[in-house]
């Protein structure tokens, strides 16, 4: 594929991917679901036209949108200030049909931090500077697009029925492989031991058998509710990186 064909083929696994998991419904606790890749579309398709457009060394895989990162920017832990300061994507945010009113989307405008963004994104910017000295050998996406509410509480993926999730998890799957077959990568890297376990799975499938081997492996998930993310994320992510030897 050429530079912007590469581009184009993410940017058509996320519409289908998109489409796929538009069309799925979800029971009770469940009671808001966002879909960034519709009301925050002009957003991610910038971030794919532009940071999907190369072969990649290595891929991050988060688990889903958060509250405040891609939930408001549609970029994959899109903390607003990495997004819009150290990326330059700064488009038009809508609103999803059905919006939580405990969770408002504000878009550019929202003040409250995504810590895991920047956590990421901080570590990325310190590590190479520039965006674009990042996104020559790298590339983060989530493995899944949505975003689900009890009310105000954030409910993850992994939290869903077993029914629920299969079909999810197997579109989410779906796309992964696509995107994995885009940009080639020798590394995917998850964000977190559920999207380590779901990539490994994801690439398990007898369909993947013909692809290029592919290392996996994964940097502790940033987030503050985890104890030792709060010792240090930063320095704890680097040392495993370099221990893998994505990193040197």
């Amino acid at each position: 594929m050429t530079t912007s064909a590469l581009s184009l083929s993410a940017i058509a696994a996320a519409q289908r991917l998109s489409q796929h998991v538009e069309a799925m419904r979800f029971a009770a606790p469940v009671t808001h679901i966002y879909n960034p890749l519709t009301y925050a579309w002009a957003t991610h398709e910038t971030y794919l036209r532009r940071f999907a457009s190369s072969k990649k060394k290595t891929i991050f895989v988060g688990m889903n949108p958060g509250p405040f990162g891609m939930v408001q920017t549609g970029v994959p832990f899109g903390e607003v200030p990495a997004v819009r300061d150290w990326m330059g994507i700064v488009k038009p945010i809508e609103k999803p049909k059905h919006e939580n009113p405990k969770r408002p989307i504000e878009g550019f405008v929202c003040t409250r931090s995504e810590v895991s963004g920047r956590r990421l994104w901080g570590l990325f910017a310190q590590r190479f500077g520039s965006a674009d000295a990042f996104f020559q050998d790298h590339f983060v996406a989530n493995y899944c697009p949505l975003a689900f509410f009890d009310n105000g509480r954030n409910l993850t993926p992994d939290k869903l029925p077993a029914a629920e999730q299969a079909p999810l998890l197997a579109a989410c799957d779906a796309h992964l492989r696509t995107l994995i077959d885009t940009l080639q990568p020798q590394w995917v890297i998850g964000v977190g031991a559920w999207a380590e376990t779901r990539i490994r799975m994801a690439l398990s499938d007898p369909a993947t058998s013909d692809t290029p081997e592919i290392n996996i492996g994964r940097i502790l998930h940033p987030s503050p509710a985890s104890p030792a993310a709060n010792r240090g994320w930063a320095e704890e992510a680097t040392r495993q990186l370099v221990e893998l030897g994505v990193w040197v």
